[in-house]
């Protein structure tokens, strides 16, 4: 490893850890410079082992035997700085040992991440990291092969996805699908019925679909405020619900991501 002490907030080289509070900012520089934000000696390690590559490293003093074995082949800085700086620098306290600016990977095309896929999930214009990062979660633990993500879903390699995720979309694959209708036709033409999660008058219950679900099917879920799109809703081939009780017409999206993927769990 190469070592780096350093020791001024303002030192040009951590220019791509300053301020990873402002989501704003992160938005517009992370995709722009083709770069995200590893966080923690976990998520590094899962960064490393999905084949991305770092640019550098910016951790305090006493996580470097932590990071050692995991670094020990890579030829990139490594930025020690002490606990009060790393929070100047960074806008909040490092509780998990270190961070990581890591090169993008290139996003592979719709066919080549459905090919042999059968259950995948479609977000669409999901704004909320929290929500991204946790649906990744549920479809690494309950089995799905794939998301998709719409142009102007939130980025699952933001920092707060990623974290929230527990690195899952470090292992899941996914890429971005085109706008609507474009996006249904690529689906179409893989084998996969479009099930809109939805309220909706025609809809038919989770329960029912489970029952008889398709071989190859693409889950659906809507942005947290408005829920699908009308171009969403009209590319789909079955709208689908989940029965709720007591008055209460839906769930956060991140659990009905998770209820829908364990009924449909294969």
């Amino acid at each position: 490893m190469q070592l780096v002490p350093v020791d001024d907030p303002a030192d040009p080289r951590l220019t791509d850890y300053l301020r990873l509070t402002d989501v704003v900012l992160r938005r517009l520089s992370e995709p722009e410079g083709g770069l995200y934000i590893a966080e923690s000696t976990k998520v590094i390690q899962r960064a490393l082992e999905a084949g991305h590559r770092p640019r550098s490293v910016l951790l305090q003093e006493k996580w470097i035997p932590d990071l050692a074995p995991l670094l020990a082949d890579v030829d990139v800085p490594v930025y020690v700085a002490p606990p009060e700086l790393l929070e100047r620098i960074t806008g909040f306290v490092l509780h998990r040992g270190a961070l990581a600016s890591m090169h993008r990977p290139e996003l592979p095309p719709v066919a080549e991440v459905l090919r042999g896929a059968r259950r995948v999930v479609v977000l669409e214009d999901i704004v909320d990291h929290t929500n991204v990062g946790a649906i990744f979660r549920a479809v690494a633990g309950l089995g799905a092969d794939a998301v998709l993500v719409t142009p102007r879903c939130a980025d699952p390699l933001y920092r707060r996805s990623v974290r929230v995720s527990m690195a899952a979309v470090l292992q899941v694959p996914w890429t971005r699908l085109p706008e609507w209708p474009e996006a249904a036709e690529q689906l179409h033409a893989a084998g996969f019925e479009i099930a809109a999660l939805a309220l909706d008058d025609a809809a038919v219950t989770l329960d029912d679909y489970a029952a008889d679900p398709p071989e190859r099917v693409a889950l659906v879920f809507g942005t947290e405020g408005d829920g699908l799109s009308r171009a969403a809703l009209a590319s789909a081939d079955r709208v689908v619900t989940i029965p709720m009780l007591h008055g209460v017409d839906s769930l956060n999206v991140a659990a009905a991501s998770a209820v829908a993927l364990w009924a449909l769990r294969i």
